[in-house]
């Protein structure tokens, strides 16, 4: 095995040396982004195991693509830097790391919408977190065609009403399960508990990356990107003592303190007028919460826009779908929000 080389550094260098030659005079631009570990820059020697190598998404005009595609492809090195050139795995046929089309195709194969145009509503709530991560992520290495940088810029993050309704319903996703471990660990459930307290925290670690602006990765990398966010070292320490609890009294005590965290994070915001940040009943049962639809409701209030502000309080895609075969699919998340969020 070669010496690793993180996917991002490999990919530049592999453009440099030797797909930028191949391009030649053709207009192109060029990046790593779309699916991958090395694109959000969490890629280690075990990834190299399967769908891994030297990889360049090469961009031309369209009416260029075919015969860019063929002197390219064409002329690709067996190896570089002692990884394959062309790669694959059981699990995924063989193919050349370097993928030659245009932008518009390749965005709307993989978005379900070209950000070259006007982006709607669902374009933004049918696009699943991950999908938005690997696109806004990874690296360009040249941009002669112009398209790259202004598509990424401007996914990079949700529209001010559109950030405030997605948090909304994300505290309201809270909301709907902060009294469950409690009720579990009532009847002595303990385990019931657990599970629900696990949830709390995926829940919350999604949140303090939405108020971060942040685009939350799917499940495999979750705590990673949370491990790197600044400032919140301390809530994720609370957040893995509640999960590590050995009763539902103590894991309630450190989820508690992770909603003070997570409450105070909203507050630094300003998205809202200042919330108090401490803990209560839930109700009239002995159950200590944030009462965290208080901040769904704060949120929904500052939404202006109209269309946002009638939309059901179910969110992005990810808020209320979980399914690897659904949130792989554009078109499937496309239809699947379209109906119900009555877009």
């Amino acid at each position: 095995m070669p010496m690793f080389v993180p996917g991002l550094e490999l990919s530049r260098a592999y453009y440099t040396e030797v797909v930028r030659p191949l391009a030649g005079r053709v207009p192109h631009s060029a990046a790593l982004i779309g699916p991958g570990s090395d694109v959000l820059d969490f890629d280690t020697v075990r990834s190299t195991d399967h769908d891994w190598g030297p990889r360049v998404l090469l961009f031309a005009r369209p009416a260029d693509v075919p015969a860019l595609r063929d002197r390219v492809t064409a002329a690709l090195p067996d190896t570089f830097a002692g990884y394959r050139t062309v790669f694959g795995s059981d699990r995924a046929p063989a193919r050349p790391g370097v993928v030659v089309t245009d932008a518009a195709s390749w965005f709307t194969g993989h978005l379900g919408f070209d950000p070259g145009g006007p982006i709607t509503i669902l374009d933004w709530l049918a696009t699943p977190w991950q999908r938005l991560a690997e696109v806004t992520g990874g690296a360009v290495h040249h941009d002669g065609l112009g398209v790259l940088g202004p598509a990424r810029e401007r996914l990079r993050w949700y529209p001010p009403d559109l950030w405030r309704y997605v948090l909304s319903c994300q505290w309201h996703r809270i909301a709907q399960a902060e009294g469950f471990p409690g009720r579990c660990g009532e009847v002595g459930d303990e385990t019931g508990s657990a599970v629900e307290t696990a949830r709390l925290a995926r829940d919350l670690m999604r949140l303090c990356l939405l108020m971060r602006r942040r685009y939350p990765p799917y499940a495999k990398w979750l705590g990673s990107a949370f491990a790197r966010l600044t400032g919140t070292a301390e809530l994720g320490d609370d957040l893995a003592r509640a999960i590590a609890a050995r009763t539902w009294r103590d894991g309630e005590e450190h989820l508690c303190r992770a909603y003070r965290r997570a409450a105070a994070l909203h507050n630094r915001l300003a998205l809202t007028a200042p919330l108090d940040e401490a803990v209560r009943t839930y109700f009239d049962r002995p159950f200590r919460v944030i009462g965290a639809d208080r901040f769904a409701r704060a949120l929904r209030d500052r939404v202006t826009d109209p269309a946002v502000r009638a939309l059901p309080p179910y969110g992005a895609v990810d808020q209320f779908a979980d399914g690897a075969d659904l949130l792989t699919r554009p078109a499937a998340c496309r239809a699947a929000a379209a109906a119900v969020l009555g877009l």
